[in-house]
């Protein structure tokens, strides 16, 4: 079977696989390597394999080798290019910049600015790049401005082994976050604007220009929604209806990916194909099916550009220009092939795009639908769907393809759903197979139609009709995530698990002979370790504004005020489905105006102190003290103060025999990344009484950068 596989030329399909490797053995690293290690061990295997191309066996392994050298070189060249400072810790204070990019929230307004100058901080550690909330509503894209802003460095995972923002505003090129307080003001620009400013704030102008005209057209949420399939703005989006859109497992209708960008490209290719078959002398003399391709990429890429050319979005135009290119030279577009040569380009470009869940569901998904089409396309016949009449056969065949693509992406993607989200919408075959239809021959064609009359000032029927179909999308969203249990909360489970269920994936798709059903054994221990996730007693807030604690009767109780993001993330990462202001929360906590004492399941008692006072009885009582205070003293119980999480971040406590705990730090002290957050100094870390918090659109930022809107 092997042999097969290699006549087949399908080992060319796995190089993508100790690619990736190298990229995760790169971010794995405690301390940034260097870039000539890698370049040259990659040359020496490259040298190797073309020397011994006679020998199958060893040519593979030195390609291997290359590879895996090839992707580590990949992470550290990218970090190298992009490496930006970033805020070292609170300021509070005037900032002056570019606005770079601005988005319509549901209240005020999200800027990105480039920052000019920022009074009381070194020009060496300045961020390049800041991102700030504020109430202002009158500002637009290039404006140079001057406001008062409180600002934070990018926080760190939210719980261990949670999704870090910290690295994700690193490759962004984000060196802070925070809100603007009280006044905004338009100063004159220290510089002109650069080049590519000037075209990405001109962008920047048209997209918000569109999304207000789609938005005011289209009406309410359903232009809220066409506005964002059309420029990438989301911001519009109700959280209610993101929730409804999550639950009946269509959320990736409102993200511009791999849908989008196909139905998009495939609009445009039919259509330039039929204008040009209209003229016989074109149809017979011309490569009218190249032309239509060579169309079909201008117009796709045109629409990445436009739509923000987000993360996604880029990784969507990548893989569909490989197919359509595919055309060009004679070969089928949809093939394994091409999607591992889409996954080589883009872990080379941007190998920290592996790391996120939108990497993984969108090339698990078509990983799976390419599979499938291979088998299909090997079938026998269907003599009996042949003999339908006209107008059943395309409806069935339509039906079907719907349900089936569902069923293969869901299965495909609902591993890494569940890791990065620890969610699962067990309705999402419902909710596809009512609302693809509309999304796929109704709202993205008159998108296609309001772009090419936009110019001509006779776009609103195409917005008038999105508006239309995307109302109608959002009742059936409305209705499907009103059936019970439309989102079922799992625990988070160990990496390990998850590696497992991509070798499984991998290995099912990439083989084409019965050795793929050997993927059944990592699949079965992915499942095996990922029903018996391994759940902390205790996990802290990173500002020590709150804790969670199983109980006496199993349950989590909380004690402080963590915020509602990260309390979220906590009780999903549990398996908890119980929202944050859920009342049963705080049962099982005895508090008063000091602080709770909270009695485990073993008899030990966990107390959260915010009062200096009763720290030192606690210290007597209590056998884990936790305080969002900087305690100098000594205690007699295991103490985690603010110095402690300064140090470490977020922390998760887990019993271990003997009445000891065995810690998990979301931050570790000895890792030294370009993107980990610097540590304070002992003496540089505040005493007073009032723990540092965190801006209050932090979280919600968080979530939407965490990959949730992919």
């Amino acid at each position: 079977m092997l042999e097969t596989e290699v006549e087949r030329r399908r080992l060319f399909n796995w190089l993508p696989v100790p690619l990736g490797l190298g990229v995760i053995l790169y971010f794995l690293a405690d301390r940034e390597p260097g870039l000539i290690a890698p370049l040259l061990g990659f040359a020496l295997s490259a040298l190797a394999a073309s020397l011994l191309r006679h020998k199958r066996l060893a040519m593979a392994i030195c390609l291997g080798f290359a590879a895996v050298l090839a992707g580590f070189a990949a992470g550290a060249w990218r970090t190298a290019s992009i490496a930006a400072p970033a805020l070292a810790r609170l300021h509070v204070g005037k900032v002056t910049g570019f606005i770079e990019a601005l988005e319509q929230r549901e209240k005020g307004v999200r800027l990105v600015l480039l920052v000019t100058d920022m009074p009381g901080v070194d020009p060496q550690q300045r961020p390049r790049r800041i991102r700030v909330s504020t109430a202002a509503t009158t500002l637009k894209p290039g404006d140079h401005i001057v406001a008062t802003a409180r600002l934070l460095p990018p926080p760190g995972p939210a719980r261990p082994g949670g999704y870090d923002f910290a690295r994700d505003a690193f490759f962004r090129g984000i060196g802070a976050v925070g809100n603007i307080a009280g006044k905004v003001a338009l100063a004159p620009a220290p510089v002109p604007q650069s080049r590519q400013l000037a075209w990405s704030v001109a962008i920047d102008q048209a997209r918000n220009a569109l999304t207000e005209r789609i938005a005011t057209i289209g009406g309410g949420q359903a232009g809220a929604m066409a506005a964002a399939l059309v420029t990438g703005k989301r911001g519009l989006i109700t959280e209610p209806t993101n929730d409804d859109l999550r639950a009946a497992g269509i959320y990736h209708i409102v993200s511009i990916s791999g849908l989008h960008m196909v139905l998009a490209a495939g609009t445009i290719f039919w259509l330039a194909r039929a204008l040009l078959a209209l003229s016989p002398g074109i149809a017979l003399f011309w490569p009218v099916k190249k032309i239509a391709a060579l169309a079909a990429m201008f117009g796709a890429t045109a629409y990445c550009v436009f739509s923000g050319a987000e993360v996604a979005t880029v990784r969507s135009l990548i893989m569909t220009l490989v197919m359509l290119g595919a055309i060009l030279v004679d070969r089928p577009a949809l093939s394994m092939r091409n999607l591992a040569l889409a996954a080589i380009i883009v872990l080379l470009r941007e190998p920290e795009a592996l790391l996120g869940p939108s990497f993984q569901m969108s090339f698990g998904a078509v990983a799976a639908l390419i599979a499938f089409a291979e088998r299909w396309q090997e079938r026998p016949p269907d003599a009996a769907a042949a003999s339908w009449p006209w107008p059943l056969r395309p409806l069935w065949l339509s039906a079907v393809g719907i349900i089936v693509t569902t069923l293969l992406a869901t299965a495909a993607t609902a591993p890494f759903g569940v890791y990065h989200f620890q969610t699962f919408n067990p309705f999402g075959l419902l909710g596809n197979a009512l609302a693809l239809p509309f999304v796929s021959l109704i709202v993205m064609p008159a998108a296609v139609f309001g772009v090419l009359a936009y110019p001509f000032g006779l776009d609103w029927p195409g917005w008038a009709l999105m508006g239309w179909a995307s109302g109608l999308v959002l009742q059936l969203a409305h209705w499907v995530a009103g059936i019970e249990r439309s989102t079922m909360v799992l625990p988070a489970f160990d990496p390990v698990a998850l590696a497992l269920f991509a070798l499984a994936l991998l290995w099912l798709t990439l083989w084409t002979t019965a050795l793929r059903f050997l993927a059944a054994l990592p699949l079965c221990a992915g499942l095996a370790l990922a029903s018996d996730p391994t759940r902390p007693d205790i996990l802290i807030e990173r500002d020590g504004s709150g804790i969670l604690v199983r109980g006496a009767e199993g349950r989590l109780v909380l004690a402080g005020k963590p915020s509602r993001f990260v309390l979220t993330q906590w009780l999903h990462a549990d398996g908890d489905s119980r929202p944050p202001d859920d009342a049963t929360l705080r049962e099982g906590a005895a508090c008063d105006a000091r602080g709770c004492v909270i009695r485990l399941k073993d008899g030990r008692n966990v107390a959260y102190t915010k009062d200096r006072v009763a720290i030192v009885e606690d210290c007597q009582r209590a056998d884990l003290v936790v305080t969002p205070l900087h305690v100098n003293g000594t205690c007699t119980a295991r103490l985690i103060d603010r110095a402690a999480l300064a140090r470490d971040g977020a922390t998760a406590l887990g019993s271990m025999r003997g009445g000891s705990w065995r810690a998990y730090t979301a931050e570790d002290a000895t890792r030294l990344r370009p993107w980990t957050r610097a540590r304070p100094a002992p003496a540089t870390v505040p005493s007073s009484s009032e723990p540092a918090r965190t801006p209050a659109n932090v979280p919600t930022e968080q979530a939407e950068d965490s990959g949730m809107l992919q």
